[in-house]
């Protein structure tokens, strides 16, 4: 049989259609816009998602056997907010995990509701580009659109519900809403009385693995397929992804190197940090997860690369950088503020050590560094839980450089693994379609089947020994910088 794993991006719908045996039968990729309608707002138009899915499926599934499709599932950007009114129209263009708006909504939610309410409600804090506060702003500045809220859900959601009819979510993406319970893995209620909506303006929750229903008569029509094909709920594009690594079971961690970059540690546990610096949230193979988030990462080498030193030569830059753990220069890489697991939308990127002698490839090196510190920052919080991976995958543009890959295994002392085939949450999808229609019994079993490992990078001892030293130096930087970063912003 054939499954389809679905990518909703920022920028694009990525579409994979894998056999049974975990085969990538075709790709395609089909682009959207993405508008700003006022400085730091990020808004896309819902119908723009389901138009190019439905036409990118048609183009996935061109020389295939249609009658084999079986399953159909999704990964997704999180936490935006798509409205729909008692018609099931969209009531206003949906805000995006990366809009900016809701500083007033988040400072209110931490520091009035307070954090310790919202981690007994939600096991989490608020963020700027979580869902609640960008309920809270429509409430705020939108009234009229507020009252006529008929169902609340999220971008990959609203695909679903336009295949099936079904609203629904995944208990995944739910968690990253500050509306989910995450330790029971249901809908807060506290949460929903405090931004003023109903439990039932909220869609089904389901495991990600989870039929949620067929395709519609029309829409299978439309694309050719038989409408008992199943509709899985998916995932959030973090654990999708992480379901396409194989970061399934007890203790697996994954690191990915995108624009941004995450660190994906799963548990059997529910647990959370003290200071909720990771998210806690519920994952795509039934079990929980932790995961710290750095707004930049592989957009980091990619600024330096492209906007500063003018090269498009990345792999000729890297050539020149010989003494690892021995660098002086530092960069704190939080060019569009951070998340985890300082929270902290005012910080920026500084380049830290500079003297007469500093080379371009030094400058290159503390890039590259510094993303694995950062990255570091957030796997020292789980070693404080008690959680500390001996391994991680690795995935994400910034994956594909070896030197990156032995900086990350040195500076975060992990053997990393280098997987034959990386395709991020589409591949996870299509692997939660393929649990959904009984091919494979759980997510842990096709995660063990169809994920294979290539390469292992291995720490060095020495470089481990070096890193630790420069650590221990760039750990203090951040809160040396903190008290500018606020005041500059207050200008």
């Amino acid at each position: 049989m054939l499954y389809i794993g679905i990518d909703l991006g920022t920028s694009a719908v990525k579409l994979l259609l894998m056999d049974g045996g975990g085969k990538i039968v075709n790709i395609v990729s089909r682009e959207y816009p993405l508008y700003f309608p006022k400085p730091g707002w990020s808004e896309q138009n819902p119908e723009d998602w389901y138009e190019q899915t439905v036409e990118g499926i048609c183009e996935l599934l061109q020389g295939s056997d249609k009658s084999q499709v079986a399953g159909i599932s999704f990964g997704g950007q999180m936490h935006g907010l798509v409205i729909l009114d008692e018609k099931d129209q969209v009531i206003r263009p949906a805000i995006l995990w990366n809009d900016g708006r809701t500083g007033k909504e988040t400072e209110y939610l931490n520091q009035c509701v307070g954090k310790e309410k919202l981690s007994q409600y939600t096991a989490n804090i608020a963020f700027a580009g979580f869902t609640a506060p960008k309920l809270l702003w429509v409430r705020e500045n939108e009234p009229e659109n507020f009252a006529r809220i008929s169902k609340i859900m999220l971008p990959k959601d609203y695909i679903a519900y336009r295949l099936t009819g079904v609203h629904c979510t995944d208990v995944s993406d739910a968690s990253g809403m500050l509306l989910f319970d995450v330790k029971n893995r249901r809908w807060s209620q506290e949460m929903c009385d405090l931004c003023g909506v109903k439990v039932s303006q909220l869609a089904k929750c389901y495991e990600s693995y989870e039929k949620v229903g067929t395709l519609l008569p029309q829409v299978a029509e439309k694309l050719g397929l038989r409408d008992t094909v199943a509709v899985a709920a998916g995932a959030g594009d973090n654990a999708a992804a992480a379901v396409g690594t194989g970061t399934v079971g007890d203790g697996m961690c994954n690191i990915s190197l995108g624009t941004s970059g995450t660190i994906f540690i799963s548990s059997r546990q529910f647990c959370v940090d003290a200071n909720n610096a990771l998210h806690s949230f519920a994952h795509a193979d039934g079990s929980y997860h932790l995961m710290g988030c750095m707004l930049s990462a592989a957009s980091c080498n990619k600024w330096w690369m492209d906007g500063i030193i003018g090269t498009k030569d990345y792999a000729g830059e890297q050539e020149q950088i010989k003494n690892l753990g021995e660098g002086r220069v530092f960069f704190l890489p939080y060019l569009m503020g951070e998340r985890s697991p300082h929270n902290d939308p005012n910080a920026r990127a500084v380049f830290w050590g500079m003297s007469m002698d500093t080379t371009r490839a030094d400058m290159t090196q503390a890039v590259l560094e510094g993303v694995a510190f950062a990255l570091r920052d957030s796997l020292e919080v789980a070693r404080s839980l008690g959680i500390a991976p001996e391994r991680t995958r690795i995935c994400g543009g910034g994956a594909k450089s070896p030197l990156w890959r032995r900086i990350i295994a040195n500076v975060l002392n992990l053997k990393v693994d280098v997987l034959e085939s990386e395709e991020g949450p589409a591949m996870g999808a299509a692997m939660l379609a393929a649990v959904s229609c009984g091919e494979y019994s759980d997510v842990k079993e096709i995660a063990g089947k169809v994920v294979k490992v290539v390469e292992t990078v291995e720490p060095d001892p020495v470089l481990v020994e070096k890193y630790e030293k420069r650590y221990a130096q760039f750990k203090k930087l951040y809160p040396a910088c903190r008290p500018l970063f606020a005041e500059m912003a207050s200008e």
